[in-house]
């Protein structure tokens, strides 16, 4: 493959890199109060809670299925933890919770793993299922908020250190690392690749298809109760409409980051481009004053854009490969 070919492709898979780039500076320059420290740790910290639901949805579009049940996970996991902490067993350990709300979190994705790997039920319908049952039930377990949580439970959410940066950067930080070393250096991640590339290949190659895919929805159930643990300490409470209509986002975010919707594309470094994407531009519309109705309007507006940059990224692929092929075949 010639260099200008191979240099090509790469721009056409991080494209959001160069447009992060160009948000973050023509903000830097035109934007009041952006480009200031505070702000900038501002929306490094709001961008915390949406990229574990970006990894984990992104996790599951790679397998060329998703997981709408992200968002109500990531309530419901920590509102079990704080009802048990605060009414069913008083005094009970903070840290034991927050084992507790990670291991919900894994339950409900197996659970989803188990209904569309083993009894083929379709993703699309299985996940929004439990989006609906799992809020249902925040929603009769919490009437209103649950305060006063241990300080030890809202420690990744809400503690911070010297020069005032969240302990969350550091957590999410480790968590992206962890999940880019799983998905390029590993068995596992090149299986979730090739699942999503051709699933029935796969399966002929010997891929465990059924059990990656079971566990991937476990690693996004984890991530979503991460979400959920994180929102929590950031507000010291547990809301009942806590990561309400985040789903949207999330899956903007991956698909923006480069991740396809057929699945078997995408990477953990272009996730987080995605989520940095709509942190600044969320970040600035708010520092503009622009009304909130249209701030979520513009969230629809970049859903929309994630599905033509995304199609218009594996034409733009496959046109370079077939012109690498045609020079070939003139060549011989």
């Amino acid at each position: 493959m010639s260099r200008s070919t191979t240099l090509l492709i790469w721009i056409n898979e991080h494209t959001m890199w160069v447009i992060l780039f160009i948000l973050f500076t023509l903000n830097a320059i035109f934007t009041d109060q952006f480009f200031i420290y505070g702000n900038i740790i501002n929306i490094l910290f709001h961008s915390t809670i949406l990229a574990m639901l970006a990894l984990g949805l992104g996790l599951t579009l790679l397998t060329g299925n998703f997981d709408l049940s992200i968002e109500s996970t990531m309530a419901f996991s920590p509102a079990v933890a704080a009802l048990i902490m605060t009414h069913w067993v008083p005094g009970f350990s903070p840290y034991l919770a927050i084992l507790i709300t990670f291991i919900i979190g894994i339950f409900i994705g197996i659970f989803n793993g188990l209904c569309i790997a083993k009894l083929s039920i379709n993703p699309f319908l299985q996940t929004l299922s439990m989006l609906i049952i799992l809020r249902g039930l925040t929603l009769f377990m919490i009437p209103l908020s649950i305060y006063n949580l241990p300080s030890a439970y809202c420690f990744l959410g809400g503690e911070r250190i010297i020069g005032n940066i969240p302990i969350a950067l550091f957590f999410t930080f480790f968590v992206f690392v962890v999940m880019h070393i799983l998905l390029e250096s590993t068995v596992f991640g090149r299986s979730i690749i090739a699942i999503g590339g051709n699933s029935e290949a796969s399966f002929k190659r010997g891929i465990r298809t059924a059990r990656i895919t079971i566990l991937t929805f476990a690693i996004s159930g984890l991530l979503a109760s991460a979400a959920g643990l994180l929102a929590t300490g950031r507000q010291a409470a547990v809301t009942n409409i806590m990561g309400q209509g985040m789903v949207f986002e999330a899956f903007a975010a991956a698909v923006l980051g480069g991740v396809s919707l057929k699945g078997g594309s995408g990477s953990v470094t272009g996730m987080i481009a995605g989520v940095l994407i709509l942190g600044i531009i969320n970040n600035s519309l708010t520092l503009l004053g622009v009304s909130p109705y249209l701030i979520y309007a513009t969230k629809g507006f970049l859903i929309f854009i994630a599905i033509l940059i995304d199609r218009n990224r594996i034409n733009v692929r496959n046109m370079l490969f077939h012109r690498e092929e045609m020079k070939y075949v003139n060549v011989s």
